[in-house]
């Protein structure tokens, strides 16, 4: 699903943001993604978005090469990856509903398609008395759900959760975890980046842990924070 092989990023200011990371990850999988702040987190989900290149290396998605794909193709790459970010990035003059439907605009999907699917991913997040109401109206729970919805509603293999619960208070937290747990449930493999440690020493799920641009542990129903590292 997920195959980083030897990857290597340097920006052109010199900093080494990723040294020789390797990793898979398997469909269906649920994966948090933890470290220090700048530790390569966010460099490491830029090159699957294809946002940044690599400096070298293979990164394979869907078994396919997308390493050095030319930038035609990346759009169709990116319709393979829902991603949710900590700050919702809504847009403030479309209504809910407008706000997912035009995630499937964008990809050309017919408007019969668009009444289907948008409907049914706000009755997943249990926002289908909210649809007609816009950002401004909306909870920061809320806001993240709506989010969530616009991600998943092409139906992407991988969703991509970019510290989706960092502005949110810990039970709109945990709500917004149930949702991204039963999503994963659905067969979506869910990469989630975050400083969370009560969520991921609770969920118990798998763990990679990245420092200085490297993965310093890899753990099957892992923590946060490995104590014997700091013996």
């Amino acid at each position: 699903m997920i195959e980083f092989i030897n990857v290597y990023k340097e920006y052109k200011n010199g900093v080494k943001a990723l040294n020789g990371v390797s990793l898979s990850i398997d469909k269906g999988e649920f994966v948090f993604l933890v470290g220090p702040s700048g530790a390569g987190k966010s460099t490491l989900i830029k090159l699957l978005l294809k946002e940044e290149n690599p400096t070298s290396g293979t990164i394979l998605l869907n078994n396919m090469d997308i390493t050095s794909v030319k930038n035609r193709k990346i759009p169709y790459i990116r319709r393979n990856i829902g991603v949710v970010f900590q700050d919702f990035r809504l847009l403030p003059n479309k209504t809910v509903y407008e706000n997912i439907a035009f995630a499937m605009e964008i990809v050309g999907a017919h408007p019969k398609e668009i009444r289907r699917n948008v409907p049914m991913v706000l009755s997943m997040v249990d926002l289908s008395n909210k649809a007609h109401c816009y950002p401004d109206e909306l909870s920061g729970g809320e806001h993240q759900r709506v989010a969530i919805s616009r991600a998943i509603v092409n139906n992407p293999p991988v969703l991509i959760a970019d510290e989706p619960t960092g502005n949110l208070d810990p039970d709109t937290a945990w709500e917004i975890m149930k949702v991204l747990r039963d999503i994963n449930r659905r067969g979506t493999t869910v990469l989630m980046a975050t400083h969370a440690k009560d969520i991921v020493d609770v969920m118990k799920r798998r763990v990679i842990a990245i420092e200085s641009g490297k993965i310093v542990r890899d753990e099957e129903k892992g923590v946060y924070e490995n104590e014997i590292s700091h013996i």
